[in-house]
């Protein structure tokens, strides 16, 4: 699996497409973002965790 983002570059992103009102649906990140959700399972156990992260901090 190639991994071309840090962890806090996965968590900006995310806070990024929620700012933006995308849909944070696994399926639909999966389909039009799968770099991202590569690198997100990468650091985090699960998408859902790297969307919690990505809020809480």
């Amino acid at each position: 699996m190639e991994v071309n983002m840090s962890s806090e570059e996965v968590l900006l992103e995310i806070q990024d497409l929620k700012a933006r009102g995308t849909n944070l649906n696994k399926k639909q990140v999966k389909k039009t973002n799968p770099q991202l959700m590569r690198n997100a399972l990468h650091y985090f156990p699960s998408w859902d965790k790297a969307i919690e992260r990505s809020i809480t901090g």
